[in-house]
């Protein structure tokens, strides 16, 4: 397994992290144990959760996931050889995370009952990172077409930026929190987060965990040279677009079991054109020979911008194959033929 060092500390993760949305849900707690145990054993030190989990979001659910991490860890003892990374939600609308029915937002009252909450539930006292899952404005994400740019009308209620990093500031003086970092971000959010630490208003993001795959490549419009110039190194989420790239959806199909299946939440990944560009880079590791899992996943982790790409499976089978994607090479020969499908078909599910 390489390891690779998170934004400019000293903390080095594996390239690849185990995420786990499905525990709580698709997946038992005795599963999800068994895929902590099995990631670990071949090198994996990272894991990342967060409060909303699991998916899909529910009030009854939210929060199991960083339960059973924390029961996993509690059982192990091996927290000092975990690096754990959680989330505080952003604005979104649901009511059931704070006191009171209110909708989350981004300020210090609101970071600081998230993080009690997440650290009771992860029986620990400290997170190594604590991302902002989505931003406190209202940004065009969640499948927008990026080419097509709409301004919306920013909240009444809109916390700044420097209010949101002055609050986490004070948790990593407090020990709870080693280091910040952001999720569903853009450069512009991403860049007045580097300012605002750069002019001494709080500690300095040391990555961006976005959606990036072989459908949606426009992390590497803009945000891959902040990427690069400013070691805000990217944690990919969605390498295997929601499960599309291993082709199990195609055609319509609706594997039992499948997330899709389940919950019908794909239409990210449904748009004109996907069908068409699955095919293709299915085509491409037909001819390469490898599961096409980890084409899609080797390709994302060998990006020069990329920190860590976040896994997911819901069984010990598929995690067998998305963690020995990271051996997978990605040859000059296979780049110049995904490059040349991405120059076909761009990135049909942003």
């Amino acid at each position: 397994m390489e390891y690779r060092s998170l934004g400019r500390t000293d903390l080095r993760v594996s390239a690849i992290c185990l995420g786990t949305m499905t525990w709580g849900q698709q997946n038992t707690e005795a599963e999800g144990h068994a895929q902590m145990d099995y990631a670990f054993e071949q090198g994996v030190n990272f894991l990342d959760t967060a409060e909303l989990y699991s998916i899909p979001p529910k009030a009854e659910t939210q929060g199991a996931t960083e339960r059973i991490i924390g029961n996993w860890m509690k059982a192990k003892g091996n927290r000092d050889k975990v690096i754990l990374a959680s989330k505080v939600c952003g604005r979104n609308g649901f009511t059931w995370f704070r006191d009171g029915g209110v909708t989350p937002t981004l300020s210090r009252a609101h970071i600081r009952a998230a993080i009690e909450n997440s650290l009771k539930r992860l029986q620990t006292d400290y997170l190594d990172l604590y991302q902002l899952h989505s931003p406190d404005r209202h940004v065009p994400q969640w499948g927008s077409n990026p080419t097509v740019y709409r301004h919306p009308e920013p909240a009444p209620d809109e916390v700044p930026i420097e209010e949101t990093l002055a609050a986490l500031d004070e948790l990593v003086k407090e020990g709870k929190v080693r280091h910040v970092g952001l999720s569903n971000e853009t450069a512009w959010g991403t860049m007045r987060f580097v300012a605002a630490a750069e002019a001494g208003k709080g500690p300095r993001v040391v990555s961006v965990q976005n959606a990036y795959n072989l459908l949606n490549r426009t992390y590497e419009v803009n945000l891959a040279e902040v990427s690069m110039r400013e070691q805000v190194g990217l944690l990919v989420y969605s390498p295997l677009a929601q499960g599309y790239l291993t082709g199990k959806y195609q055609n319509g199909a609706r594997p039992a079991g499948a997330r899709t299946t389940l919950f019908n939440r794909g239409d990210r990944y449904e748009t004109p054109g996907a069908h068409e560009a699955i095919d293709a880079y299915l085509a491409i590791a037909r001819e390469a020979n490898l599961d096409p899992a980890a084409l899609a996943i080797a390709f994302a982790t060998s990006r020069c911008f990329v920190t860590s790409n976040i896994i997911g499976a819901t069984t010990l089978e598929q995690l067998k194959v998305d963690i020995a994607a990271a051996d997978v090479i990605i040859t000059s020969e296979l780049e110049a033929k995904i490059d040349a499908v991405h120059q076909w078909r761009g990135n049909p599910c942003p």
